[in-house]
């Protein structure tokens, strides 16, 4: 049985080794990366039972990653390595401030392979959640359908669905993603989103009117994820404001919103009440931005307790 499924692209992702423009980088450390690879990684170290379908290049790279993620603990029965097709790279630009930029190498993604078939019903039997994002579909047209095969199957099941727009501007256009990814909302049950995405989507960053077309659209849970301002939630008429928590250092912000989706999902498949949510997936976007890399930051349910003040840390 499966807590959570997701589906999506994965990346070689090459960290500098030094901040600044990239052009001036001498050298990179070679990790692991995607946005729904990363989200899959948060909710196993929250000890999810976590399913990922996705395909790799039957090269090295593929083979680390899938090697990787199976580590982690994600069935990757669904995951496969097939040839023609070079696992897609992606080369980070980190600024001294932790912000930075992506460059994508991803044209010929193995992802290609995969097609509405490749969703197998069997797959979500028992599931409870079908997590996704705005990134696979923007990678090639027909993963357009492939999506709505899985929401299909989801829905068969009962099963809930999350859904980050992660609107990625070097893979589409404004126009193409906002015409897509309306296409999911009335589908979702759980929007994660940072205000940007919202505006482009429902045409307002105010969070009291992206909430009001939210439930016009049936989504019962709204997480608008505001960076170092904290995150503002909704669910069942409760509209809850929580504080940032700011980490010593910001270091690296990638992977710091799907930090916050994994926890985020993880409280409402726990039925905690929206608050302790909130604050929970708060606490690991904090946690992910301390430290350099996609998913290195993720930490495990007792790094997070502990950091809520809920568990004693001993030292030695």
């Amino acid at each position: 049985m499966k807590d959570v499924i997701t589906i999506g692209d994965a990346m070689i992702t090459f960290n500098p080794s030094s901040t600044g423009p990239m052009r001036f980088v001498q050298s990179f450390e070679r990790k692991v990366g995607g946005a729904e690879l990363n989200f899959a990684i948060g909710c196993s170290r929250l000890g999810l039972q976590t399913g990922w379908i996705s395909r790799l290049g039957n090269d090295e790279f593929g083979k680390h990653i899938f090697n990787t993620v199976r580590g982690e603990g994600i069935d990757v029965s669904e995951v496969k390595l097939v040839d023609g097709f070079p696992t897609s790279l992606n080369f980070k630009e980190i600024m001294e401030g932790g912000e930075g930029s992506t460059f994508y190498y991803r044209s010929n993604s193995p992802t290609l392979t995969l097609s509405p078939d490749s969703i197998k019903s069997t797959y979500f039997e028992s599931a409870k959640l079908l997590h996704i994002t705005g990134v696979f579909p923007a990678i090639d047209e027909k993963n357009i359908e492939i999506i709505h095969t899985a929401i299909s199957e989801a829905k068969k099941q009962n099963m809930l669905i999350s859904f980050d727009p992660n609107i990625r501007l070097k893979l589409w256009t404004k126009e193409r993603a906002k015409e897509v990814l309306l296409q999911f909302l009335p589908h979702v049950d759980i929007l994660l989103t940072g205000l940007d995405e919202a505006k482009l989507l429902l045409g307002t960053n105010q969070p009291k009117e992206i909430i009001n077309e939210c439930k016009k659209l049936g989504i019962s849970y709204t997480a608008i994820k505001l960076g170092d301002k904290g995150a503002i939630g909704y669910h069942d008429g409760k509209y809850i404001e929580v504080a940032p928590i700011v980490p010593k250092k910001v270091v690296d912000t990638v992977g710091a919103g799907d930090g916050f989706d994994a926890g985020f999902v993880y409280g409402v498949l726990n039925n905690w009440p929206l608050e302790r949510t909130l604050k929970f997936a708060n606490v690991i976007g904090s946690i992910v931005v301390s430290i350099k890399g996609d998913n290195e930051g993720l930490p495990y349910l007792e790094d997070v307790l502990i950091k809520l003040g809920e568990k004693e840390f001993i030292e030695r």
